[in-house]
C-alpha cells in the first residue's frame, strides 16, 4: 500500500461557531488517492490528538491494511483515532475498487432506519415530532428519557402509537435507586423492544436486565466492557458507535462478539456531514445488525456528499457498487465551513 503522504483535519459546524461540530479527515497517498473520515467532536481532546499525535505521526507511515492501525489508539481518545481509521478504510477501499461495506464483511443490501427524538419542551410537542419520523418511514422511534420526563412520555406515545417500535435511551442518567428502578420498570411495561444505556455503571445493568423483558444496551465503549456485560448478563443488546468504540475495525470486532452471543445488534450514527453516516451505513450491513439502526437525518438540508445518505421510505441502500464508503465528497464546500484546519505532510 503506497504510505500516506498528507494528513488534513477539518473542524467544521454546520453553522459557524455553533454546534453541532464534527472533525472530518483526509488522507492522500502517492497516487493521489483521498479518503474521507468523520467523527463528531464532543470535547476539545481529540481535536488536540490529531493535532499534536496523530496528525504529525500519519505521513509516511506504512501500512497494507486498515486493520494495521491499531496503534493509533495509544495517540488519542477513541473518537479522533475513529475519523482517522475511517478515512483509512475509505481510502483502501478507493485503491483496491472495493466497497468498504464488502470489505468489513457486510451482507446486507439496504438497512432499516429508526430514528430518535430528544427530549421535547413539553409533552404537546412530543406527538408531532413523533409523527413526523413516522410519517417518513421510519419504523423504530428511540425517545431519549430522563428521570422526571420518562414514564409520561412513553405512556403518551404508545397510547397515541399501539403498534409503533419503541426504544428508550436514558443517556447514563439513571441510578439503581429504588424510584429511578421504578420508573425503568414502569416504562418497559409499554412493550419496549430496548432500553439503551440506563446506567453509567455496568452493575446495576444485570438486575434490571432480569426485571424487565426489553433487551437492555449498556453503554460500550471497548471490547473488555462488552465482555463484562456479557459475561455477567448485563444486557441483550449492543448500539455500535464508531467513534466511541475507536473505529470501524473496533466496531466490527464488537460487533462479531456481540453477535455470536446471541444479543441484538444496532448501529448508531456518527456526525452531520455524510461522511460518518457513510461509514455507519457501511457498518450496519453485517449480518447481526438485525434492529433498525440510526443512521439518516430528514431530506431537506444541505447535502455534502453525493449520493446523499438518505432514507426513504424508512430504509437507505448500501452502496455495494462503488468502491470505499460509496459516496463522493464535497470537500470545496466542506472546507469553506472549516473553522480550523491541520495539515501534515511527508518529509
Amino acid at each position: 500500500m503506497p504510505d500516506i503522504v498528507e494528513f488534513r483535519a477539518h473542524r467544521v459546524a454546520l453553522h459557524r461557531g455553533r454546534r453541532p461540530e464534527s472533525i472530518l479527515v483526509a488522507l492522500t497517498d502517492e497516487l493521489g488517492t483521498v479518503g474521507w473520515g468523520e467523527t463528531a467532536l464532543s470535547d476539545e481532546k481529540a481535536w488536540d490528538d490529531l493535532e499534536h499525535r496523530i496528525g504529525p505521526a500519519l505521513p509516511g507511515l506504512e501500512w497494507e491494511h486498515p486493520e494495521d492501525l491499531g496503534g493509533l489508539s495509544a495517540l488519542g481518545v477513541p473518537s479522533a483515532v475513529a475519523a482517522v481509521e475511517t478515512a483509512a478504510w475509505d481510502l483502501w477501499g478507493r485503491r483496491h475498487g472495493v466497497p468498504v461495506a464488502h470489505a468489513l464483511g457486510g451482507t446486507r443490501t439496504s438497512i432499516v432506519t429508526g430514528a430518535r427524538v430528544p427530549c421535547q419542551p413539553t409533552l404537546e410537542s412530543l406527538a408531532p415530532t413523533v409523527n413526523r419520523y413516522i410519517g417518513a418511514g421510519y419504523s423504530r422511534i428511540t425517545l431519549e428519557v430522563r428521570p422526571g420526563w420518562d414514564v409520561e412520555v412513553v405512556r403518551t406515545v404508545r397510547t397515541a402509537y399501539p403498534a409503533l417500535a419503541l426504544q428508550i435511551d436514558g443517556v447514563c442518567a439513571y441510578t439503581d435507586s429504588p424510584e429511578h428502578l421504578d420508573a425503568l420498570e414502569a416504562m418497559d411495561g409499554y412493550d419496549l423492544t430496548a432500553i439503551e444505556r440506563p446506567f453509567r455503571d455496568l452493575a446495576p445493568h444485570a438486575s434490571l436486565q432480569r426485571s424487565v423483558r426489553a433487551a437492555v444496551a449498556p453503554d460500550v465503549t471497548d471490547l473488555d466492557t462488552l465482555h463484562a456485560a456479557i459475561d455477567q448478563h448485563a444486557g441483550r443488546a449492543l448500539s455500535l458507535r464508531i467513534g466511541k468504540l475507536g473505529g470501524l475495525t473496533a466496531a466490527r470486532g464488537a460487533h462479531d462478539l456481540a453477535y455470536a452471543s446471541g444479543w441484538d445488534v444496532w448501529c448508531g450514527g456518527s456526525g452531520v456531514f455524510g461522511i460518518g453516516k457513510a461509514a455507519s451505513v457501511a457498518l450496519a450491513s453485517l449480518p447481526g445488525c438485525s434492529l433498525p439502526s440510526d443512521i439518516t437525518e430528514f431530506a431537506g438540508g444541505p447535502e455534502y456528499v453525493t449520493p446523499p445518505v438518505r432514507s426513504s421510505g424508512g430504509v437507505v441502500a448500501v452502496p455495494l457498487t462503488q468502491p470505499g464508503l460509496g459516496h463522493e465528497v464535497e470537500s470545496a464546500r466542506l472546507t469553506r465551513l472549516a473553522t480550523a484546519d491541520l495539515r501534515f505532510t511527508r518529509g
